[in-house]
């Protein structure tokens, strides 16, 4: 890791409060590794979100006034903390300071980052396309491939289209590129890649089969997807929630709902069944989720599929709790006293009752 020093020679003489612009750095890698964190919740509750993200941003201005003397608490924020917060807040940074040296070490920050170079992704997607373009011109098409994964996430990120180099990259020797340039295909709704992404379920990396997977789903060919989002569903890996929710849209309703009673006869694969049950849309499943929220294996599964068909109900914060007074002796034994966030069947049954939502 380079000295914070030698980087922050010649930087600007504007005044600063050093501890006032420590907390900015330290804030601001906090708060885009919780907004990161918050974006994989399925589905993320986007008005908590917002409220970090404006966080974030006043951080971010206060680094920006602070300019290039801020580097030397961006580096010691790394140093002390080396996660994806604090490696957004340094590719953040150089990019913004259009500072060549330091994009360059963040880039190998990256490379050398345990969970996919997020921090650095998150800052690509962060910034306007302008600020990275010729950056990303130059690494879509580089021998390196950790750089062509960086170019293919930027397009990603601003869901640009790199035209005919995404045929190539749907084919890249490196199993990153192909699962990232898939994934782009299908945000894209790239139609003429359709070969191309069914010929990827059968390619040896598992992230490639199912972002393919995902992609033909998106373009209408969910028959030939299924199989491949239904085995990533029940598999337990970071990605089943958005294989669920495909293998959902990717089959007709019929056929879906007799898979979901598959899963629902098993202990290990039922609140799956349940969560998939609030991503078919059917609000007249609410007496049914009630009836799963009492039961503790299920109730988070049933919470999370109850707020996905009625978002509004966030704004009530009675209908969720972590008391066992309130969730009962079988959720106090099951939890060992210490459950989760979930939610309070019978808070839940008088709210939709309130409503006229049950009979």
């Amino acid at each position: 890791m380079p000295a914070a020093d030698n980087k922050s020679k010649g930087a600007s003489e504007r005044p600063i409060v050093p501890d006032v612009v420590r907390q900015h750095a330290e804030q601001a890698a906090f708060f885009w590794a919780q907004r990161d964190t918050l974006m994989t919740d399925d589905p993320p509750d986007f008005h908590v979100v917002a409220g970090v993200d404006r966080r974030l941003e006043a951080n971010l201005d206060g680094l920006r006034i602070a300019g290039p003397a801020a580097w030397p608490f961006i580096v010691a924020a790394y140093d002390d903390f080396p996660e994806k917060g604090e490696l957004f807040l340094y590719a953040w940074m150089a990019i913004e300071q259009r500072d060549g040296s330091r994009l360059a070490e963040a880039i190998e920050l990256g490379r050398q980052s345990k969970e996919d170079a997020r921090g650095l992704v998150g800052a690509l997607a962060w910034h306007k396309p302008g600020m990275i373009a010729a950056e990303v011109r130059d690494w879509i098409g580089a021998q390196d491939a950790f750089k062509r994964f960086l170019g293919i996430s930027a397009c990603l990120g601003h869901s640009v289209d790199p035209k005919q180099l995404l045929t190539r990259l749907v084919r890249d020797p490196d199993a990153r590129v192909r699962a990232t340039s898939l994934r782009l295909a299908g945000k894209l709704k790239r139609a003429d890649l359709v070969n191309e992404l069914a010929a990827a379920l059968s390619d040896a990396d598992e992230l490639t089969r199912f972002w393919a997977a995902w992609a033909l789903t998106e373009l209408g060919s969910g028959d030939l997807a299924s199989p491949e989002l239904r085995k990533v569903a029940v598999g337990g890996s970071p990605g089943a929630m958005t294989a669920l929710r495909a293998a959902v849209k990717a089959a007709p309703d019929k056929d879906v709902r007799a898979w979901m009673g598959e899963l629902l006869n098993a202990p290990e694969t039922a609140p799956l069944a349940v969560r998939g049950a609030g991503m078919l849309g059917d609000r007249n499943i609410l007496h049914w989720l009630i009836h799963q929220m009492r039961d503790p294996a299920l109730a988070r599964a049933a919470g999370v599929a109850f707020l996905e068909l009625y978002p509004e109900a966030r704004e009530d914060g009675q209908l969720f709790s972590v008391e066992t007074s309130l969730l009962g002796k079988s959720f106090a034994d099951h939890f060992d006293d210490d459950p989760p966030y979930l939610p309070v069947a019978d808070n839940v049954k008088n709210w939709a009752k309130m409503r006229n939502l049950l009979e």
